[in-house]
């Protein structure tokens, strides 16, 4: 094979490979579209039902909305860092809590 010949296929080869890593990288960053679309109805869910919610006084645990809402703001901007980075930054460490249960305290008795 001659050396132009080569050339012109090694620089076919390197344009398919770029193309094809461009379609995963529009692939991926429609899904990742997908989820904060979806982590939007979610938190817009939450916010219903929070409004909705007539917890009663005696309940000893009632849903953290304040803290769900908190959690879905932080995967929200990690994704969007994620799809628009300004500039290489270190990573945040902090981890969601996860847990969205609140103990309500105790009524206190009348006399």
């Amino acid at each position: 094979m001659s050396t132009t010949a080569f050339r012109c296929f090694l620089l076919l080869s390197l344009t398919i490979v770029q193309g094809s890593s461009y379609a995963a990288s529009g692939y991926e960053q429609e899904q990742l579209g997908l989820i904060q679309q979806q982590l939007d109805t979610i938190e817009r869910l939450a916010t219903r039902a929070e409004a909705a919610n007539t917890a009663e006084p005696h309940e000893r645990y009632r849903f953290d909305y304040l803290r769900l809402s908190q959690d879905i703001q932080r995967i929200c901007n990690g994704v969007q860092g994620y799809l628009s980075p300004s500039r290489a930054q270190p990573r945040d460490s902090t981890e969601l809590v996860g847990d969205y249960r609140l103990d309500t305290p105790p009524a206190e008795s009348s006399p």
